[in-house]
């Protein structure tokens, strides 16, 4: 669920004509003649995989177009094959469209394919990469890592929220069903009025997570500010600096003013943190006990005492990396989910009904979802992956680098090589999905496929020692709204729409969604 990809950001050298002459010009000076790549090419006594026809300096890098790279990358290795090469600016990068090769490169290599790409953003941004999304693979990250695993997102610490989540989805439920009432009058008679349902997801998913995450405890800070700053935050973390793919030409970033953009901001960022930091300070010196996530990072760094090393710097670092794959990250993605899937069901009303009805047979008529009986149904979570194979929260997994020198399929693959994993391309391949393109949650209704990454035919959330950490967290908030909605709930398009003129279109971006607003009507079912 994290964010941080650089290669699916908006890509600054799509739009930017002006930087890209700026970029060509200044390598041009070091660069005079650069020979086409071909496929299986051999680079001295190596052989690297096969590689699409490069350009002169900027490699690969026109080839991607302006949004929706996995789509591009797609196409890419129906002609070179599930593992190729791409030379974007210039730095090598491996892109991997195959079950068989990811099981490869996030188990079988997972020692070799641990690095993480510090961005230039992320550095800034970041303390200098000291979170745990994007430090360094060593022992100072497993331990990072541990406390984030074993502290912040364990499945005891998920657990201890359900009442949150039933509290905040019960609210929902009453804003949906207030909504559901009202009416409005076009002059051709009253018609019930359209929720927009993307928005309330939207909501829900940010309640939940900033009451879990600070509690009560902000300080004096509105939680909208805190939103606003993690997305601003998000947004620079999305942004692809001409080092990154040109590292020689670190003085672009300073001469464009993204420096001092991401010096600002990491400035603010630093304010709000030390403020929440001294809130829940003074409230764990009093002796009370830890009732959110800052909390338990607090009295594990104090238990944890000398054997932990860490410093201030260290406990922000890891506050922003657990807030931010819960603010950004969560928010995104979780919400994101829940979209895709009311969507695919009103396009799929037949699918809908099923799950309706297996939650009206189980709650019976007058009652709730909770968490305790949506553990004995099977529908709603099979309709919730049939979504996320179909539309991958992060379609692009999180890049990977190597740390070592290795051998690939035959290929040599040398250290430093990022990699990127194209799980919306796995999740749609036809040689492992049968009519791979339709919303069937038949196919996940009598298998136990799971988030965590055990088969690498559905890997939503990635795999491996950097995969996510915080899927429970998520899952569970999306499982218990959508099963709400779907019981207490009928639910079709607005008047002015039918099922053959509604098209679930992506929107651009890291991390797509609809390209427009779920808007939908619902009405309470008939006795």
């Amino acid at each position: 669920m994290l964010v941080e990809s650089w290669l699916m950001a908006p890509v600054q050298l799509d739009y930017s004509n002006l930087l890209l002459s700026v970029v060509v010009l200044a390598v041009s000076c070091f660069v005079i003649v650069r020979s086409f790549r071909s496929s299986g090419r051999k680079d001295g006594s190596r052989v690297l995989p096969p590689s699409p026809p490069a350009l002169p300096i900027i490699g690969n890098l026109h080839q991607l177009g302006r949004s929706h790279h996995y789509r591009t990358l797609l196409e890419l290795a129906r002609r070179h094959g599930p593992l190729f090469l791409l030379h974007l600016g210039s730095v090598p990068t491996l892109v991997v469209s195959s079950a068989s090769m990811a099981e490869e490169v996030l188990k079988a290599q997972d020692h070799v394919f641990c690095g993480r790409p510090q961005q230039h953003t992320a550095r800034g941004l970041l303390y200098g990469c000291r979170d745990v999304a994007f430090s360094a693979y060593g022992e100072r990250w497993r331990q990072l890592r541990r406390i984030a695993v074993v502290h912040l997102l364990s499945a005891k610490r998920v657990d201890s929220f359900r009442v949150l989540r039933e509290e905040a989805v019960a609210s929902f439920v009453d804003r949906v069903r207030a909504a559901a009432s009202a009416h409005v009058d076009d002059g051709g008679g009253k018609r019930r009025r359209g929720v927009n349902v993307s928005e309330l997801f939207i909501s829900l998913t940010y309640t939940v997570i900033s009451k879990a995450a600070f509690g009560s405890k902000l300080g004096g800070i509105e939680p909208g500010a805190i939103r606003a700053m993690m997305m601003e935050t998000s947004q620079l973390l999305e942004t692809i600096a001409v080092s990154d793919v040109f590292p020689c030409l670190r003085w672009v970033d300073w001469a464009t003013g993204l420096d001092a953009r991401t010096k600002r901001t990491a400035r603010k960022l630093d304010a709000v943190l030390e403020v929440a930091l001294q809130e829940h300070e003074k409230i764990s010196g009093r002796g009370d006990d830890a009732d959110d996530l800052l909390d338990d990072l607090l009295s594990a760094v104090e238990q944890g005492g000398a054997g932990l090393n860490l410093d201030r710097t260290d406990v922000k670092g890891l506050i922003v990396v657990s807030q931010r794959d819960l603010f950004l990250a969560g928010t995104d993605t979780t919400s994101k989910t829940m979209e895709w899937t009311m969507a695919e069901l009103v396009k799929n009303p037949k699918e809908m009904e099923k799950v309706q009805a297996e939650l009206r047979q189980i709650v019976g008529e007058h009652g709730r979802v909770t968490e305790e009986l949506l553990s004995t149904t099977t529908r709603p979570q099979a309709a919730i992956k049939e979504a996320l194979r179909l539309h991958a929260p992060v379609p692009m997994l999180v890049p990977r680098e190597a740390v070592q020198d290795t051998k690939l399929h035959g290929y040599d693959i040398p250290a430093k090589t990022r990699v990127l994993i194209n799980a919306w391309a796995i999740g749609r391949d036809e040689e492992l999905w049968e009519d791979a393109d339709a919303f069937r949650p038949e196919r996940f209704v009598h298998t136990n496929f799971d988030y965590s990454g055990k088969d690498f035919r559905f890997i939503p959330f990635g795999a491996g020692r950097r995969g996510c950490p915080g899927i429970g967290f998520g899952t569970r908030l999306a499982e218990l709204a959508l099963a709400n909605l779907l019981y207490h709930f009928d639910w079709e398009l607005p008047d002015d729409q039918d099922l053959e003129s509604f098209e679930v279109v992506e929107s651009s971006g890291l991390s797509p969604g609809l390209k427009y607003p779920l808007t939908l009507v619902s009405k309470t079912p008939q006795a």
